[in-house]
């Protein structure tokens, strides 16, 4: 009865220490997100309705059939970017690295984000080149070349005389406008013809997640873009076997000499990683290995993507506002980002990163994330490389190039603010006219004003008022006269402004939204004027940030809201 006993108070213990383990997990796991994002943890639902954002109770709003809003109050001027750099253009990594960061060891500029805006916008010449010898289109007799090599069209995809980039993504669940707002800025500013996109969805989780994505009602408008290439639907399984490169990986410290099996001819290295009779090698993953949490999976997708496909991979809720593909280029192109303004060597965030396929860099990424149970985040990997001294083969971008606002609220920012000068990740949604008007988001500006669509009058409710710390020459500000259509601006909660895609962040590569994904955006909003040039653009009425036109298939514009639609664009 004795032993019953015991036995029975073991096994209490036993679920206690687990119910405590799960606890302090999930309060240290919310504590991190917390700090990361400055935002409550939320997922991808299966839901195609976005949340309803409270409405500002400063105005009364209009009843009576929806009118036109005027779409600005500034004329954008869309090909800001100039024209698109030449397919064999490579980023000068040393140069950007150095003028982001500064010495190594001081690293004096990393937290002045606004110069290295500056720098990133206005000095292309000086960090992008093209090789003199070995340039990529002149690699293989299979490119055609620059002048032979065939357009895009409205089904054709158009031929690339180069290599072509693999971009990558994770996704599980239906799609949201996240979804399709990620897939058109990727339209939007990437060289089509020679660049893929790969959506990896989460078979695993999801069974028939390949066939839900082709028959959902918002990814349907890009079928045609499936059709012609430029989107590719990937199956995510997590494979039992990874390949391995060979000869180059035998020196690594972790191998241990082994004697091969008798009978099968295997050599189990260690680590999971084994060396079959023909030589090749692999990492072996048990069932048991399979079984971690969701988010856990997202980490581990994106290294074993990059190590069997090479490229770029992307969190979904990124967004690419510039070509990307001379980052891509250079034959060491292995890179992720700052983990905000932290100074651990090995600090990474890899919701942006790059790696060359089949690597020896990316396969030891893969063993030592394997090898700490599956553990892939980027600050446990990033801290591995660095104590193991192969952090030099990945660069750390600064946060200037891909999240320009995470140091703004986190760790101290130096120097000027950026353009537009965002406290949180908030402000991007905000499209509320007594909010803009009081975020000071123009504050760095020093250029000349915009060229306004409508004349401004002093008694106009929106008229502009230098406030302290605003530059007197920032863009033209809201305070229209009654529009055509009757039009009123005194009862619009979300009024036109002066925010144009010119002026967001000019110079970074992406903006980092870092969740957020029941948050709906505000007319007006910084996204709302980008889903407004993107749609443009998609359209043939308006050009992207490299002055070109849409060559492909009609693309449906953004889902709306039912609660903005008062006053539609």
């Amino acid at each position: 009865m004795e032993a019953k006993q015991s036995g029975c108070h073991r096994l209490f213990l036993l679920f206690r220490n687990v119910l405590y383990v799960g606890v302090a997990y999930a309060v240290i796991a919310a504590v991190i997100h917390l700090i990361q994002t400055g935002g409550a943890i939320s997922y991808p639902t299966r839901t195609d309705s976005p949340a309803k954002p409270s409405a500002s109770p400063t105005r009364p709003r209009p009843s009576g059939t929806p009118i036109k809003r005027p779409e600005s109050l500034v004329i954008a001027k869309d090909d800001f970017l100039g024209a698109r750099p030449h397919v064999d253009t490579y980023a000068n990594f040393t140069m950007l690295v150095d003028f982001c960061r500064g010495s190594t060891t001081a690293m004096e500029k990393f937290r002045d984000i606004y110069s290295c805006l500056e720098f990133l916008a206005g000095k292309e010449s000086e960090y992008f080149f093209i090789p003199e010898t070995d340039a990529p289109s002149k690699a293989s007799d299979a490119y055609p070349t620059i002048e032979d090599a065939k357009k895009q069209t409205e089904d054709f995809i158009g031929e690339c005389p180069g290599p072509i980039m693999n971009f990558h993504t994770y996704w599980t669940g239906p799609a949201t406008w996240r979804v399709e707002i990620f897939i058109k800025s990727y339209l939007y500013s990437q060289n089509l013809p020679c660049s893929r996109l790969n959506i990896w969805l989460d078979a695993d989780a999801h069974r028939f997640a390949k066939q839900d994505m082709m028959r959902d009602p918002i990814f349907a408008k890009f079928l045609p873009l499936v059709k012609r290439g430029d989107i590719v639907l990937q199956e995510w399984r997590f494979p039992s076997r990874i390949p391995l490169p060979t000869s180059p990986e035998n020196v690594d410290p972790w191998y241990v000499d082994a004697t091969p099996d008798p009978t099968t001819g295997i050599t189990v290295i260690g680590d999971g990683v084994i060396r079959e009779a023909d030589g090749s090698e692999w990492v072996v993953l048990t069932a048991r290995q399979l079984t971690f949490l969701p988010v856990a999976v997202s980490d581990a997708v994106r290294f074993v993507v990059l190590h069997l496909w090479g490229g770029l991979y992307c969190d979904m809720d990124v967004l690419m506002i510039r070509d990307f593909r001379p980052l891509l280029l250079p034959p060491q192109h292995a890179f992720a980002e700052r983990w905000a303004l932290h100074t651990d060597p090995g600090d990474y965030n890899t919701a942006i990163m790059s790696l060359a396929a089949n690597s020896s860099l990316s396969s030891y990424l893969l063993r030592g994330g394997v090898r700490m149970g599956l553990n892939f985040h980027p600050r446990i990997i990033g801290r591995m490389a660095w104590k193991d001294g192969r952090n030099e083969e990945f660069v750390m971008f600064e946060s200037g190039l891909f999240d320009p606002i995470w140091g703004e609220f986190n760790w101290g920012r130096e120097g000027r603010c950026s353009i537009p000068c965002l406290k949180d990740y908030d402000g991007a949604f905000i499209g509320n006219g007594e909010r803009v008007k009081a975020s000071l988001e123009w504050e760095s500006y020093d250029d000349a004003p915009l060229k306004e669509i409508y004349p401004r009058a002093e008694e106009l409710p929106y008229q502009h008022r230098v406030r302290r710390g605003q530059s007197p020459n920032m863009p033209a500000t809201q305070g229209i006269q009654k529009a055509p259509g009757q039009y009123d601006i005194s009862t619009d909660l979300y009024p036109p402004n002066n925010r144009t895609m010119e002026h967001f962040f000019k110079g970074a590569f992406s903006y980092h939204i870092h969740n957020q994904w029941k948050k709906a955006p505000q007319p007006n909003s910084w996204f709302d004027i980008i889903m407004k040039a993107e749609d443009g653009f998609f359209r043939g009425e308006r050009l992207n940030m490299y002055g070109e036109k849409w060559q492909g298939p009609q693309i449906p514009e953004f889902q709306t809201w039912p609660e903005f639609d008062y006053y539609r664009t």
